[in-house]
């Protein structure tokens, strides 16, 4: 049960972590939002352009003959002609035809210049806008150049150069070691030391610069290459989507339109080369069917003449006509082997397809020739020629008819491929940056920063937020002080200068003595009152583990409320490295502490009258080279035996344990002792090792004080306890 509830407290705990730091929190993440707001106005916008292409399947090859490919399923003509569209050769033609591989840009000013240059008007043409602050060299709308030639040694390619403009046409060009390349004017050739260069046109404020690289042909179509979207919209639609993103819209649509026009001509040239070597191939077959058919015909005539003009009965005109058919299909499938034979190895699946399809009419021809010769010898010698005479000219007809076919094909070729869009691009709607996608995740990132930074910060401080935490450590706390605005105020005022002289400048029991710390000092000095009377004397150390735990403010604000009860009350400061009681209450720190134990001034000299009645005080004096020697001598247990009759109570304000050993040797010789540990700055450990490092020493801590005490959520410590007095003085009040 009691770990559900310390998971529970864990998780509140964190959740109140959040709450205290919410103002943190929201700071950053609108810090986030304000910058992805900035980016996603100032950044460039990046329009996508579209285009559409058909690809129209073949239904048979250029023979006419029947796709053999088709029946073994094979895979939409669509995949072949995206690859072919996004090959070195259609890309590289484009890069070679636009010179995409030199890339131009205007230097603008960081930041913003590029999003003013967009916003740029140019309402009259060759209209150049005007120059922020005389920054010529930056470009700020309306700046054009248009580079002719730029070759470059190997050393270059990829390398950043910058072309300045000035009077008239003239340039320098340099390259990123500012060192001269080429310098001459528009319109003529630069050519030295294996640069050559020319500029077409060059339209810009004398010293705006260019940054131009001049990429490797390589470089560019595998940029382009990887830029290109082709996809196929719809399967197996033989519709093919194009998609170029770029910062430039017009040039985007060149491009585009430049790959459609290059592929679809290359297309038409593919298939117009198809078709002349297809008509060579049946030009070359036409001489060999025909001599073929002679020959038939004339062994035909041979024999009817011989025989008298035998004629054919009607069942072997049934048997001519299918074995005629057969042979016809059989040399069409050859001549496909024949023009396969240039495409494909025999273990391409639809040559063996091919060789399929010829062995089973092959079959059914075997089984004709068996009807064949059951007929009489006459009618079989008749039946063979006649075959012949009929087969070949089927064959030769068809191939006049299709080398005609080719012929005017090879002459007036379209190819299977149409442009059905060309490319265009909505300029009203960038595809990037998407402004709300990017506040959005911006603002999310933000809140996920925040957030963990303030989780990580609650890791990483161990300091203690409850006084039940330092009770666990076998240490009473005597008061619970909390967080005073007003005397960060003071103390703020006192820094600048502007805080008033005297006694009353800084101290919060005086100048605020109905805030919550005062109340808490009142509680103090209550309890204070009571567990004294057990002590062996009247003197109260009050030290502390660490610097800027608030010793000085808790020691001089309660000398200041048990004072104002009538008692007398002596302060004094132990601190003789680095005690500023003096600068508190506004009295010289000479003639101090250490000039008593150096026996340079008497105790009488030494005490200080404050504004505050039966409040006596005793500065550090000079600074020593030795304080805790001096605090080791006889001096100092006599000065407090002196002081403890002379006043009803002394308390003595040290230095931090753990960084000198001063308050060790001053708690010997006080009967009550006390420690102030800071809110969220002192962890437990450093806490216990102080009480062990005093219980070393012989000196017994009496218990805490518990300072600077804020109200978070993620503590289960609050202000509760403070509540009765802002109620009660309130009350008075009224």
């Amino acid at each position: 049960m009691r770990e559900d509830d310390n998971d529970e407290i864990d998780l509140l705990g964190l959740f109140g972590t959040l709450i205290d730091h919410k103002w943190l929190i929201a700071a950053i993440t609108g810090a986030f939002m304000v910058a992805g707001a900035a980016y996603a106005v100032l950044a460039t916008p990046v329009f996508q352009a579209n285009a559409l292409l058909q690809v129209e399947a073949k239904k048979n090859d250029l023979l006419g003959f029947s796709d053999i490919g088709s029946m073994l399923g094979k895979e939409s003509p669509s995949a072949t002609e995206i690859e072919l569209i996004q090959s070195r050769s259609v890309i590289g033609k484009t890069v070679d035809n636009l010179k995409l591989d030199i890339v131009i840009q205007p230097m603008h000013f960081p930041v913003f210049g590029e999003f003013l240059a967009r916003r740029f008007k140019n309402n009259n043409p060759g209209e150049l806008a005007d120059a922020w602050l005389g920054l010529k060299s930056f470009a700020w709308g309306g700046e054009s150049l248009k580079v002719f030639k730029l070759d470059l040694p190997d050393s270059q390619l990829g390398k950043k150069l910058t072309l300045t403009a000035g009077e008239e046409g003239h340039y320098t060009l340099v390259d990123e070691d500012d060192k001269l390349l080429a310098a001459s004017q528009a319109g003529q050739m630069f050519e030295q030391n294996g640069v050559k260069f020319e500029i077409e046109e060059i339209h810009a404020h004398p010293g705006t610069r260019f940054r131009i690289i001049r990429n490797s042909r390589l470089t560019s179509i595998l940029d382009y290459q990887e830029a290109l979207e082709v996809s196929e919209r719809g399967k197996e639609s033989g519709m093919i989507g194009l998609a170029l993103e770029s910062t430039d819209p017009d040039q985007a649509i060149k491009i585009l339109n430049e790959i459609a026009d290059i592929y679809v001509r290359k297309n038409v040239e593919r298939t117009s080369a198809e078709a002349a070597q297809s008509l060579a191939f049946l030009k070359e077959q036409l001489p060999l069917v025909k001599k073929d058919l002679e020959k038939a015909g004339n062994a035909l005539n041979e024999y009817q003449t011989r025989s008298k003009s035998v004629d054919i009965t009607l069942e072997t005109k049934a048997i001519l006509d299918q074995i005629v058919g057969l042979d016809t299909s059989i040399s069409e499938l050859k001549l496909q082997q024949a023009e396969m034979d240039r495409k494909f190895t025999r273990q391409h699946p639809a040559y063996r397809a091919l060789l399929t399809q010829i062995g089973e009419l092959s079959s059914k021809q075997k089984r004709l020739a068996s009807k064949v010769e059951s007929l009489p010898s006459t009618q079989q010698e008749l039946l063979s020629l006649t075959r012949d005479v009929e087969v070949g000219t089927a064959i030769y007809t068809q191939l006049l008819n299709k080398s005609q076919e080719l012929d005017v094909m090879r002459a007036g070729t379209v190819g299977n491929v149409r442009l059905i869009d060309t490319a265009d691009v909505n300029f009203l709607k960038p595809v990037k940056p998407k402004k709300a996608l990017i506040v959005l995740v911006a603002t999310l990132l933000g809140g996920f920063l925040a957030v963990a930074l303030v989780l990580v910060r609650k890791a990483l401080n161990r300091g203690l937020e409850s006084p039940e935490a330092i009770e666990q450590l076998g240490l009473p706390v005597y008061a619970s002080i909390p967080y005073s605005i007003l005397q960060k105020a003071e103390e703020d005022k006192a820094l600048r200068g502007r805080g008033r002289s005297g006694a009353g400048s800084s101290l919060l029991a005086i100048s605020h003595p109905t805030d919550l710390a005062v109340e808490a000092l009142r509680s103090l000095r209550t309890s204070l009152h009571f567990a004294m009377h057990e002590a062996d004397n009247n003197r109260l150390m009050i030290s502390g583990p660490s610097p800027q735990v608030g010793k000085t403010f808790v020691s001089v604000n309660l000398a200041v409320v048990i004072a104002q009860t009538g008692l007398r009350v002596l302060l004094v400061d132990v601190d003789m490295r680095k005690g500023y009681l003096h600068k508190v209450l506004g009295v010289p720190s000479d003639n101090g502490l250490s000039d008593v134990l150096a026996r340079r001034c008497d105790m009488a000299t030494a005490i200080h009258k404050t504004e505050i009645e039966n409040f006596d005080f005793v500065s550090r004096g000079q600074i020593p080279p030795n304080p805790s020697e001096l605090l080791m001598h006889a001096n100092f247990s006599a000065l407090l035996e002196q002081v403890s009759g002379l006043y009803d109570l002394v308390i003595l304000d040290t230095p931090p344990l753990l960084a000198v050993t001063d308050a060790a040797i001053v708690g010997r010789l006080c009967g009550t002792n006390l420690i102030v540990a800071r809110f969220g700055l002192n962890p437990a450990k450093e806490i216990e090792l102080t009480v062990r490092r005093f219980s070393q020493n012989g000196v017994a801590i009496k218990g805490a004080i518990f300072n600077g005490v804020e109200k978070k959520a993620s503590t289960k410590y609050g202000y509760a306890d403070y509540g009765y007095y802002h109620y009660a003085y309130a009350s008075d009040k009224s």
